[in-house]
């Protein structure tokens, strides 16, 4: 899912150009290509499939240039994760009707990929013999005020997986004490909004509980893969209700069943989780960028990549960002605000 407008990140991204599509960590891909990058060996890259708006095919095309335009699926207009969820499975299901599916939105990062790809390989391999949704858990390594948590009922792991747990309920982002009180009770999860299932199973879970959004792509059926196809997705998606996979589907269905998981993966939601992901000098700065040195300088995220040197002096707890002749100083407790300074 590649269809985000976050400008959080801001000079480095904007509408035009989110995050997803930018080199957020330094390494010279952006987070829509590492994404694409870790399923390597998991699902075949003809299989690989991109959710966007329409106004982002020419970066995904430009980004992942060995993706079919076929597969780049385009959105005429935002309708939050369960239309675009209900989209791809209706396509996919008029390929291969037994296919696994694995749902990933394309902004987030992930430190350990060998592990990512053991977690989700068998929970693929656990959804191909049930009609089980599967949900990644992250285990929690702080009070996390950001995230979307799941309970797990930890008493009795699965037959066919003891890693994987039913789920109790889902939980909307905590205030501090209650996620403390989550960190302390083990059985929370952060919610990664990453999911597997067959797309029989997701199919069912649709038309179960959002018949209207059913309807909709179950009548498109005959024309995906024709010309007509775009056109008639321009035509019917508006008449999709804007809402999340998690309210859609997730909280209604039964068989909903969470893999709990470390595999360093942050969704870099603002600049501060940005500093939490990256290595630190010895002073606790995160620097991206080919030059840059820092005097007196702590606990600061520096990301200049654009600039043959930069230098920096006296500055504790700061974002300083650049991108084409923008630049950005802020304190990190006033990162909220960004949104504010980009529009301005």
């Amino acid at each position: 899912m590649a269809g985000g407008v976050g400008s959080r990140f801001w000079p480095m991204s904007t509408p035009e150009f989110p995050k997803q599509f930018v080199d957020v960590l330094g390494t010279g891909k952006s987070l829509l290509q590492l994404t694409y990058d870790r399923f390597a060996g998991v699902v075949p890259a003809e299989n690989v499939w991109v959710l966007t708006n329409k106004d982002y095919a020419g970066l995904v095309a430009s980004q992942l240039p060995d993706i079919p335009a076929g597969h780049i699926l385009l959105e005429p207009c935002r309708r939050n994760t369960a239309p675009c969820i209900a989209y791809v499975a209706w396509h996919i299901k008029k390929i291969n009707p037994n296919a696994g599916i694995v749902i990933t939105p394309a902004d987030a990062i992930v430190t350990d990929v060998d592990e990512f790809r053991r977690v989700v390989g068998s929970s693929l391999a656990f959804a191909a013999e049930s009609d089980a949704i599967i949900t990644l858990g992250m285990r929690p390594t702080r009070p996390e005020t950001g995230y979307g948590y799941i309970q797990a009922d930890l008493t009795a792991p699965s037959v066919r997986n003891k890693e994987i747990f039913r789920v109790d309920s889902f939980h909307e982002k905590p205030d501090l004490q209650l996620a403390k009180e989550y960190v302390e009770q083990k059985e929370y999860f952060w919610n990664a909004g990453i999911f597997i299932w067959n797309v029989s199973t997701i199919v069912n879970a649709f038309r179960v509980y959002q018949p209207v959004i059913s309807r909709i792509f179950e009548d498109l059926l005959p024309y995906y893969g024709t010309p007509d196809e775009q056109r008639l997705i321009d035509e019917r998606y508006g008449d999709c209700e804007n809402i999340s996979i998690d309210y859609a589907i997730m909280e209604k269905a039964d068989e909903i069943f969470v893999f709990p998981a470390s595999f360093g993966w942050s969704d870099l939601g603002m600049w501060s989780s940005l500093l939490e992901q990256m290595p630190h000098d010895a002073t606790g700065n995160a620097l991206i960028g080919n030059n840059i040195k820092t005097y007196d300088c702590s606990g600061c995220v520096i990301h200049t990549t654009e600039e043959k040197k930069v230098v920096v002096q006296g500055l504790d707890g700061y974002i300083v960002a650049e991108k084409d002749g923008t630049l950005l100083v802020c304190k990190l407790s006033e990162e909220q605000r960004i949104k504010q300074f980009a529009a301005e």
